[in-house]
């Protein structure tokens, strides 16, 4: 393709979106290790989940075949083909248990070629041992201290690399959260968590102010360590597991550690957040109590009834369905296209159209440039907002 005039489009679009005056919603894909590492094309020496865990080169190479292969091959709006100074950075990338993991869950490898490893939650069936747990060193004592040692090895490493004669970026290392509830579900597991609420409530907030303990401590030293300011304007967390509590106990049991996880790291916002989860119920009271606006989502929510709800300046991304992007038909995935533009989501100006949420492995090219030419054909404006 022409990659100049590609990204001659793109930048017109990202620029109009920014303005408030967009010509067509952008359009984005999630990729997750998982579609690499799945994908024997650009997997070619068969890395395990494993190899990926244990050897830094082996990450770093990986990142090296993602980014070359995203530039060359997925159409989205973003920049593509050969970068004009450097290539991104690698990332020491430890999936979603980093933070369970780190604080002393046992990782176990289920499947190693096709699936990342899981946790299995410490205090599931002890509870009490919360309180013989110390929080570890957040940049030497568990997890952390092999995230430590692959951001050393990584950043040496690109130092003396190039690729197709250019150098690469810096490491990123995981310096936010996927959120205080989800490590607690973690730790605890989600039905004991939720019946702790109700049957043990003491314990349940011991257990909450032990995670923001360690993550607040985490977060701040990696920050220091990198030279990152401890508070931005905006500061932007996940929490996936919210997804399972209605509203009221949203705002009782778990509100009040996003408050404070909130204070530690923002300088008021605006905010955001990413629920992939059927999480729409809280979607207002984080907009009002934390100054959210925008919201990274999952295929569950109803994005047209999410934007009646907050108004048009509030910025919603996603949310076409994994499985209908990986299976199609075409003519499927360009319905789901046409009908989400058209579900009133666009008012304001202010969508980003993209899975919801995270592509899953072995989905065609195909059917993502199918999403992509739906996107450009249905997401237009027909005046500037």
């Amino acid at each position: 393709m022409d990659f100049a005039a590609h990204n001659e489009e793109v930048r017109r679009v990202r620029e109009a979106f920014e303005a408030r005056r967009p010509v067509r919603v952008p359009i984005e894909f999630n990729l997750s290790m998982r579609y690499f590492i799945a994908d024997r094309q650009i997997n070619v020496d068969g890395m395990t989940w494993k190899d990926f865990f244990e050897s830094p080169e082996m990450m770093f190479q990986m990142y090296m075949r993602r980014h070359r292969f995203v530039r060359y091959n997925v159409v989205a709006d973003w920049e593509m083909g050969p970068p004009e100074k450097e290539w991104p950075g690698a990332a020491v990338d430890f999936q979603n248990i980093y933070e369970a993991a780190w604080l002393g869950c046992e990782l176990r490898y289920i499947d190693e070629r096709d699936n990342p490893p899981d946790i299995w939650p410490m205090f599931k069936e002890a509870k009490e041992k919360l309180y013989d747990t110390e929080i570890p060193d957040p940049l030497h004592g568990g997890l952390m201290g092999r995230v430590y040692e692959f951001y050393e090895y990584m950043e040496e490493r690109r130092r003396n690399y190039l690729l197709e004669g250019k150098p690469v970026g810096a490491t990123s290392v995981p310096t936010g959260t996927d959120g205080p509830f989800t490590l607690a579900c973690a730790l605890r597991g989600p039905t004991e968590v939720c019946l702790d609420m109700y049957q043990d409530e003491a314990y349940y907030h011991d257990l909450m102010d032990f995670v923001m303990r360690a993550i607040i401590s985490r977060m701040k030293a990696w920050r220091q360590l990198l030279g990152q300011p401890e508070k931005s304007q905006s500061f932007g967390f996940a929490d996936d597991s919210i997804e399972v509590l209605s509203p009221q106990a949203y705002k009782r049991f778990v509100l009040p550690y996003h408050k404070r996880l909130v204070e530690e790291f923002s300088l008021g916002g605006p905010n955001s957040i990413h629920l992939c989860g059927r999480a729409s119920q809280h979607f207002k009271i984080l907009r009002d109590e934390l100054n959210i606006q925008a919201f990274d989502t999952g295929f569950p929510s109803d994005l047209g009834k999410c934007r009646q709800e907050l108004g048009p300046d509030v910025l919603l991304r996603g949310n076409i369905h994994p499985e209908l992007l990986r299976e199609g038909p075409p003519e499927g995935i360009c319905k789901a296209v046409k009908d989400l533009c058209q579900s009133g989501v666009m008012e304001g100006g202010r969508f980003i159209l993209c899975d919801g949420n995270n592509v899953a492995p072995l989905t065609p090219l195909a059917h993502m440039r199918v999403m992509y030419e739906a996107g450009k054909e249905y997401g237009r404006y027909q005046r500037a907002c």
